[in-house]
Order: structure tokens, then C-alpha cells, then sequence
């Protein structure tokens, strides 16, 4: 049995430039915002002429996404009131004839319909953001595509 001491692990290689040299070429505007391409024409498109664009080379729901998730939530809000409120009033109203069913029923009301307004909101805003991501996967697929035909 021969004594090995163990060597030194070797370093990793390093990479082809210096992480200097690699953030001086990198785009500044690292926000995730494509940059302006395409024709002059373009540019600078209005929601009404993206609107009626019947090529559909631009998207909106990035841009309506936030007023769709607020409506949204207002619906869910007048919903939830209508509710609640008609729950409260039926449960009340059944008191008269059958205090056990009056007292489920409010209860129910009380539990059920907070729970249920939640799970609508949390749904709503599932449903925008795989739309949203989904346009956005669009987007960055249709940049890639550029950027192999050159």
C-alpha cells in the first residue's frame, strides 16, 4: 500500500472574459423592457391603434391587466356584499320560524361567504397572471425568433 496524500482540488475555468468586461457590454436598462424595434411606424402606437391592429403584432393585455384585475376586484367586492347582506337578512328572516335553522344559516353566511370572496380573489389573480406570463412567453419567443434570423 503506497501513502497518496490527497492534491489540491483544481479551480473551475474561468470564463472566456473578465465580469468586468461581461457588465460594461450588458444593456443598462436591465428592466426586462424590450427595447424600441421594428418600423418608425410603430413606435410610440396608441392603445386604440394597438386596439384595432387586425395583424395582432401587438399585445394590450400587459397594458389592460391591471384595470382587468381591478374590475375584477370590485365585482368580487359588490358580490361579496350581496351576499353577505342577503344572507344575513335570510338567515334573520328564518329565525322567526326555526331558531336552529336561522342561527346555521347565519353562521353559514358568516363563514362561508368571507372564505369563498378570498378564494375569488385568489383565482382572479392566478387567472391575470397566466395570462399576463403567457403574453410575456409570447413576446420573448417572437424576440428569440428575431434574433435567430439575423
Amino acid at each position: 500500500m503506497t501513502d497518496q496524500t490527497p492534491s489540491a482540488p483544481t479551480p473551475p475555468p474561468l470564463p472566456p472574459q473578465s465580469a468586468a468586461d461581461a457588465a460594461r457590454g450588458a444593456d443598462p436598462d436591465d428592466t426586462g423592457v424590450p427595447t424600441v424595434r421594428g418600423e418608425s411606424s410603430e413606435v410610440g402606437k396608441g392603445f386604440f391603434a394597438a386596439l384595432f391592429d387586425l395583424s395582432f403584432r401587438t399585445f394590450i393585455t400587459r397594458r389592460l391587466a391591471s384595470v382587468f384585475y381591478f374590475v375584477g376586484l370590485i365585482a368580487i367586492a359588490i358580490g361579496f356584499i350581496v351576499y353577505f347582506v342577503s344572507g344575513l337578512i335570510g338567515a334573520i328572516s328564518i329565525m322567526w320560524f326555526d331558531v336552529g335553522a336561522g342561527i346555521s344559516g347565519l353562521v353559514a353566511t358568516i363563514i362561508v361567504v368571507p372564505v369563498l370572496t378570498f378564494l375569488a380573489i385568489i383565482l382572479l389573480r392566478f387567472i391575470i397572471e397566466a395570462v399576463v406570463a403567457l403574453i410575456a412567453i409570447a413576446e420573448n419567443t417572437e424576440r428569440t425568433a428575431e434574433h435567430t434570423r439575423r
